[in-house]
């Protein structure tokens, strides 16, 4: 009995590890994060979190719904549930009050999304130049420049970015090939490669700052990306995807741009905006990015035709 016991814990405990490693660590920190909001909600109230009941989620969402987007409200829904699913309790969240509630604050808010802001070729040449400029060490100017260049080069979420290891690394005649290990719609690392090709102007080609990078840094093993020590000596502690955003809006603001509407995620939707505006189809764009679904890329392909496309264009004035 006692061994019988034993291993049933046992298959307990790999469950909950299974479970848990279902989801990439940044998606569980955000619904721990987005769950704490909802709990303190409660405990304010008087009101159980967890296990909950739908009605006291719908009161949630409606306290939510006065200073945040449709959007966000979705995704505290998601949290919520998982983290009921992960601790064995089940919260119905397509009950009528939940679902009804959503639909009544998406007619009075509206759901149309703003965004970031995309990091066009205008703020990327701006953000290089800018780096160029400043009285820093060649070494930390290009480790910089190859951070925003390649990022924006290859469509990379930031967390791809940072993960990237010399390992990943295969420089051939047209270009360089990154092979990425997993991503956000990756979760099972199936991996895919990325092939950037050369750009003709060298001061802003990705490849070509990333080669003086790892050739000044010295680089032949583990990640590209990597934290200075204060004395500028080069660690081999890789940076955080934190730090990608930082850098960048760091940058913009020396240049003279303001950036507060900017984030990790303006050097992908940079890329496919840009990418859509020289006529590059929705497929070489997925292909790229790594997108699963077209509803993200074809916006960025709406977006960056409002112009082009206008039928103002044909009044004569």
């Amino acid at each position: 009995m006692n061994n019988l016991t034993t291993d049933l814990k046992l298959l307990h405990e790999a469950t909950l590890n299974n479970l848990k490693s279902s989801k990439a660590s940044n998606t569980l920190r955000a619904y721990r994060s987005d769950f704490k909001d909802f709990a303190s909600f409660c405990v304010k109230h008087g009101l159980n979190s967890l296990p909950t009941e739908p009605k006291i989620v719908s009161l949630y969402l409606t306290h939510l719904s006065k200073n945040s987007k449709i959007s966000t409200l979705r995704r505290r829904l998601v949290s919520i549930s998982m983290i009921h699913k992960l601790k064995g309790h089940y919260l119905d969240t397509k009950h009528p009050i939940i679902v009804e509630n959503l639909m009544g604050i998406r007619r009075v808010k509206g759901s149309i999304q703003k965004g970031k802001k995309p990091l066009l070729i205008n703020h990327l040449k701006l953000v290089i130049n800018v780096i160029d400029e400043q009285k820093i060490e060649t070494i930390k100017k290009l480790r910089d420049k190859s951070i925003i260049l390649i990022g924006f080069g290859g469509g990379f979420r930031r967390t791809e970015l940072v993960s990237i290891d010399y390992e990943d690394l295969e420089f051939v005649y047209e270009g360089l090939k990154i092979t990425i290990k997993k991503s956000k719609t990756d979760q099972f690392g199936e991996g895919m490669i990325k092939g950037l090709p050369y750009f003709a102007n060298e001061i802003y080609c990705p490849i070509t700052n990333l080669k003086q990078w790892l050739e000044i840094s010295k680089i032949k093993s583990g990640p590209i990306f990597r934290k200075f020590s204060k004395g500028l000596s080069l660690t081999d502690k890789r940076l955080t995807d934190q730090t990608v955003v930082l850098l960048m809006k760091k940058y913009l603001k020396l240049a003279g741009i303001d950036n507060k509407n900017f984030a990790g995620h303006s050097l992908r939707s940079g890329f496919a905006t840009v990418a859509a505006e020289s006529g590059a189809d929705e497929r070489s764009i997925m292909a790229m990015t790594g997108h699963k679904t077209t509803q993200m890329v074809r916006r960025y392909i709406k977006e960056a035709n409002i112009f082009k496309n206008n039928a103002l264009n044909k009044v004569k004035l």
